[in-house]
């Protein structure tokens, strides 16, 4: 019970960070040639892509502040802006820090770039673990306290970092030895095919933008074929989320948890609610408002009925729960254990999708085999 407390609550810290300075207006144009226009970026809200010669330039604009980069094998105003920072590709050498950067890398084929990781265990990728079992990847500490000297001495080309505050003095003290940080700001976006649509930035630093974009188009043209088949049939109602310490946290109606039970034909009981963070009711008022729902999805990292009964004999007065109708993403789990959820689904909603909807409507015809959601065991 104690690795559940902890890692619920780091989830719920983590889901509730806000941006915490204001947005800059960065408008550099390193190219002359002002015919060239930005890429078409169609859901993700936290990047922009303007070709450029050689390369391209890459606003992140979402994430405790903004960043501009030039990304290209040859730069070529050498007078950019100090906030301008330059990314030379392909590059061969990278440090992620989220398991989330690491299908993008593994769906482009360039999982033989990673050097380092902080939490090793965390990963499911196989690729990656075999990789990691050959001491090919080396351990480095963790995101808020990553072994500066370790990353310094690995030199590598590119450290794909994440912030949930404004200051992380390890990034800091990187930066200072001349090794660029991009700032991935992929667990900020709202929709399902934003967060897959980050595979972009990592098609542009390999160099391998035409695989990025056919990765993305499959992924997202399998999304909204199964997003089809749901149009009109009946919706059934859903709860998530579970309690901590008597408070029950839940995703917003407009979060990406919230969007995509929508897109799978679900009717989600908060789905009118708006915000950043997580939903957090007393548990008196979400037993009020959704003890009917016919479903619950993602009982936080409970795995069986017996473990949320022996927490709260509040949870055996729902409806779902009494007709075996939970679903756990907590049970898809990588060899040391890592939940394969955390890493995978956000580069891959359609496969979430295709979860939920073989869910919420077993009767429709999708050649589906669920992956991530999974019966609660009992």
């Amino acid at each position: 019970m104690k690795q559940f407390t902890l890692l619920f609550f780091c989830l719920i810290l983590l889901s509730s960070c806000k941006e915490n300075e204001p947005a800059q207006n960065v408008t550099v144009d390193v190219a002359s040639d002002t015919a060239k226009t930005e890429l078409q970026v169609k859901y993700a809200k936290g990047f922009r892509l303007k070709k450029i010669d050689h390369g391209y330039q890459l606003y992140i604009t979402k994430g405790w502040q903004d960043h501009d980069y030039v990304i290209g094998h040859k730069f070529i105003d050498q007078n950019a802006p100090d906030n301008v920072l330059g990314i030379r590709t392909p590059v061969q050498a990278i440090v992620p820090t989220s398991t989330t950067h690491i299908p993008a890398i593994t769906a482009l084929n360039q999982e033989n770039t990673i050097v380092a990781f902080p939490g090793l265990d965390y990963i499911s990728s196989n690729e990656v673990r075999a990789m990691i079992d050959k001491k090919i990847i080396a351990e480095i500490g963790q995101n808020q306290s990553l072994n500066v000297e370790q990353v310094i001495a690995l030199q590598p080309d590119l450290v794909m970092g994440f912030s949930i505050e404004g200051k992380n003095p390890a990034y800091e003290s990187i930066e200072r030895a001349s090794i660029p940080i991009l700032y991935n700001g992929d667990w900020l976006e709202e929709h399902p095919l934003g967060k897959a649509e980050w595979i972009k930035v990592f098609g542009i630093i390999y160099g391998k933008t035409a695989e990025a974009q056919a990765i993305f188009n499959d992924i997202e043209k399998e999304y909204l074929a199964t997003q089809k088949l749901v149009q009109n049939v009946a919706k059934p109602t859903v709860i998530g989320g579970a309690m901590w310490k008597d408070i029950w946290y839940l995703p917003y109606g407009d979060s990406w948890q919230g969007k995509i039970i929508a897109d799978a034909g679900g009717d989600y009981i908060y789905k009118n609610t708006s915000g950043s963070g997580s939903l957090s009711y007393a548990v008196e008022r979400v037993l009020k408002d959704a003890r009917t729902a016919q479903y619950w999805i993602a009982p936080s990292q409970y795995t069986s009925y017996s473990d949320m009964r022996r927490d709260s004999e509040t949870y055996s007065l729902f409806t779902s729960f009494q007709n075996k109708e939970v679903y756990t993403f907590s049970l898809t789990v990588g060899k040391k254990g890592g939940i394969t959820y955390y890493e995978e689904a956000s580069m891959r909603p359609d496969i979430v999708l295709k979860d939920l909807v073989k869910i919420l409507h077993p009767t429709i015809d999708l050649d589906h085999e669920p992956y991530f959601f999974k019966p609660l065991e009992e």
